[in-house]
């Protein structure tokens, strides 16, 4: 009678569950805002102009930037899944590394599925992120979530690019060493599985609509065909176990190594040097064009690096 009676409160406690989760589920989707508080009246009041605000993060994994609203786009990773599914959040910077809203994507779960978020880019109006086996999409006006890629046969979707077309490139990091492809209207295809990819991690596209790729094993930098995915050229980086890649218009690369703490420049035809060191798990770094800088996330140090670069 009494394990008869445990059961029963379990199955009650189950269906209150379900319950709740579709009552929220109707709930309409709602971005987050800006910092503020509520005053003592019980008015909203934005955080005062002379106050500047850094942090924000929780496993800050990727940035890239928003030229609309010239602002910073940070992927949280938020809690491991074993201890809380559905953690991931998405904060906004200024450019001086301020911050502008805490949680903006992930200010409520209402009709939201953002499990580990790592790599991160933007392409009309619109914002990719590769999360654990799918591909996820956001209107980067309203924050809202829109199309979802699952890719089957992928275990740790990590870096991710798309080009002038709308195809997107994904690396999958462990245990198989890939990369995928995913065009715009969802069809999914290996573009290049195992060698010379080790522990593939960043991607870019470059001016060229070329992918290049950077693996966390060693320090190659490898430019491959979008039409063939055959290996066109490697360059290297001035060290190994890298995460970020940053390609300018000029052909220009950036490199952060997520194992070591450096960022490399690698010119056109020059070999890598080291711009910047001590950068404790340098990840998935994005280019803040309008103010000539890279922004670095330092995962488990859940803070965001500013690099100023020299004209």
């Amino acid at each position: 009678m009494k394990a008869f009676f445990v059961l029963t409160l379990a199955a009650m406690s189950l269906m209150s569950n379900i319950a709740l989760a579709q009552k929220s589920s109707t709930k309409p989707f709602q971005a987050g805002k800006p910092l503020g508080a509520v005053n003592e009246a019980g008015k909203f009041v934005p955080l005062s102009d002379n106050v500047k605000v850094y942090g924000s993060f929780r496993f800050a994994e990727s940035c890239v930037y928003d030229a609309t609203r010239d602002l910073i786009v940070v992927m949280n990773a938020g809690v491991p899944q074993t201890q809380e599914e559905n953690d991931g959040y998405v904060s906004l910077l200024n450019p001086d590394g301020s911050v502008h809203t805490t949680k903006w994507i992930g200010a409520t779960r209402d009709g939201l599925t953002l499990n580990h978020p790592l790599g991160s880019a933007i392409h009309n109006g619109t914002l990719y992120t590769a999360d654990i086996n799918v591909v996820r999409t956001f209107d980067l006006a309203t924050g809202k979530p829109g199309k979802a890629y699952p890719v089957e046969g992928s275990t740790f979707l990590n870096g991710i690019a798309v080009n002038k077309e709308g195809t997107i490139f994904v690396s999958n990091s462990r245990p198989e060493f890939r990369v995928y492809q995913i065009t715009a209207d969802g069809k999914v295809s290996l573009f290049v599985d195992g060698d010379p990819l080790n522990i593939p991690n960043g991607v870019a596209i470059d001016a060229d609509g070329n992918v290049v790729v950077v693996n966390v094993g060693n320090n190659d930098v490898m430019t491959f065909d979008p039409a063939s995915g055959k290996l066109i050229r490697t360059e290297h980086a001035a060290e190994g176990g890298n995460d970020g890649l940053v390609i300018l218009p000029d052909g220009t690369k950036y490199v952060s190594s997520v194992r070591f703490g450096s960022v490399s420049k690698i010119s056109p035809g020059k070999p890598a040097e080291v711009i910047a060191s001590g950068i404790p798990s340098a990840a998935s770094m994005g280019y803040d064009s309008k103010h000539k800088q890279l922004i670095i996330p330092m995962n488990n140090n859940n803070a965001v690096a500013f690099l100023k670069l020299k004209d």
